[in-house]
């Protein structure tokens, strides 16, 4: 499965990232991968190659890049609760600093490379993304209607809050999984959560995942749940199939 490191070009110097997609030559659909707070590192490799496995072509790009190249904090092979609260505290002042103006910006710059890959076919992208990168995939997703066909979100804020969250689905046309963590949001939260999607016409999956944490894909942490990891690929890949054209 080839993978390369790539800079990408941006309003504010340049994002190091890298690509993940067959081997096989041609063309494939794009499919824009935000990681979580933690960032790139061996895990969201793997998840990028198991994705290209299946004939798109991955663009995971370090978002936190005006702090310096991934990664911008030490990060264990493996990230327990024992050293997870220091690590947020470390990256805190990053995700503070992730303006709207930067997310919107590099949304754009992120979108142009992928869409401009002589390995990716014309058409529609998707986006998705974990824990704060669901939330920027949600952005990128309501920024981008005509560029924008699918969109997932894993353990993931929706929106900053009511009025954020309006915003968003009034500009969202992508078709949206939202998967959320046991532990992140209640019943009656859902319940609410879908009922504006609904008001706001987005054609839409969201459900709770049942006996998770936050954090639930990440198999390099103790949040790690192998089951809720299946069924978010048996989510995201048929989302994926319905919405995004081969070349």
């Amino acid at each position: 499965m080839p993978t390369k490191t790539v800079r990408i070009p941006t309003t504010d110097g340049e994002a190091d990232g890298f690509v993940a997609f067959p081997d096989a030559g041609g063309r494939h659909p794009g499919v824009l991968m935000y990681a979580d707070a933690f960032g790139i590192r061996p895990v969201l490799r793997t998840m990028a190659h198991e994705l290209a496995e299946h004939g798109y072509y991955v663009l995971v790009p370090h978002f936190f890049y005006r702090q310096g190249p991934a990664p911008v904090v030490e990060l264990p092979e493996h990230i327990g609760e024992d050293v997870r609260p220091a690590l947020v505290a470390q990256l805190m002042p990053l995700i503070e600093a992730h303006t709207d103006d930067r997310v919107l910006s590099d949304a754009d710059a992120y979108l142009s490379y992928l869409t401009t890959r002589p390995e990716v076919c014309a058409g529609p992208v998707a986006v998705t993304g974990y824990c704060i990168g669901g939330l920027l995939a949600m952005r990128t997703a309501a920024a981008h209607p005509e560029q924008v066909a699918a969109v997932a979100n894993f353990h993931g804020p929706v929106a900053d809050g009511p009025e954020s969250l309006d915003r968003l689905l009034a500009q969202l046309t992508a078709r949206v999984h939202l998967g959320h963590a046991e532990t992140d949001m209640t019943p009656g939260a859902l319940d609410e959560l879908n009922a504006a999607l609904d008001a706001a016409g987005v054609d839409h999956t969201s459900e709770i995942y049942p006996g998770t944490v936050h954090g639930f894909t990440m198999s390099d942490t103790d949040a790690f749940d192998p089951a809720a990891l299946r069924r978010h690929w048996d989510r995201l890949l048929p989302l994926l199939r319905r919405t995004l054209v081969a070349g």
